[in-house]
């Protein structure tokens, strides 16, 4: 990208707002998901494969977001690594001792906050795994024991979902911001 011109500030700014979209859409998905499973728990009674079906639907959709979000935050390191990496190279550069010190201090600066960032994505990526657990436990339950019996051994793990659901989604909002405040500093 660097031969067509694009600097890799430009493209680290990029690659974060890409990797801020979808975990903004990774949390509508899961959003989304735990609305499917809550609505299992008011079964009156139809067609269970069509209930399968959709939680399922719902299953993996998240699990593809989720791997949307892990490829996104992978495409940020690869980049911040090679910008730092290429920073601190050419420090040596300089001729100017007052401008080789101002660079190093804003690479300093900017490696510790791209350092929180990233650390939030992480975090956010990781609190994905048990609600994508809780999930896929549902699913296959589901699937082996399509009757109302199923259906109520669900209602009573809703609140554990929820409960993972809603702690994802506030790693995902302090991740989302981290990366807005992130992207304004560039």
């Amino acid at each position: 990208m660097e031969k067509l011109g694009i600097e890799k500030r430009e493209i680290l700014s990029d690659r974060v707002e890409a990797a801020r979209d979808e975990q903004q859409e990774a949390k509508e998905t899961f959003a989304d998901a735990l609305e499917a499973f809550t609505a299992v728990t008011e079964y009156q009674g139809g067609e269970l494969e069509s209930i399968y079906d959709k939680l399922n639907a719902a299953y993996k959709d998240s699990l593809a977001a989720a791997e949307r979000v892990t490829d996104r935050i992978d495409n940020v390191q690869s980049v911040g690594d090679a910008l730092f990496e290429e920073w601190t190279r050419e420090l040596d550069a300089y001729s100017s001792e007052s401008l080789r010190r101002s660079s190093e201090a804003s690479l300093r600066e900017t490696k510790a906050e791209y350092g929180v960032m990233l650390r939030k994505m992480r975090a956010a990526e990781k609190s994905m795994s048990p609600v994508l657990e809780l999930f896929e436990d549902q699913v296959l339950y589901l699937k082996h024991n399509l009757n109302a019996r199923a259906i109520a051994a669900l209602d009573a793990e809703v609140a554990k979902i929820e409960d993972r659901v809603k702690s994802l989604v506030k790693e995902m909002e302090v991740s989302i911001a981290e990366a807005d405040s992130f992207i304004r500093t560039l």
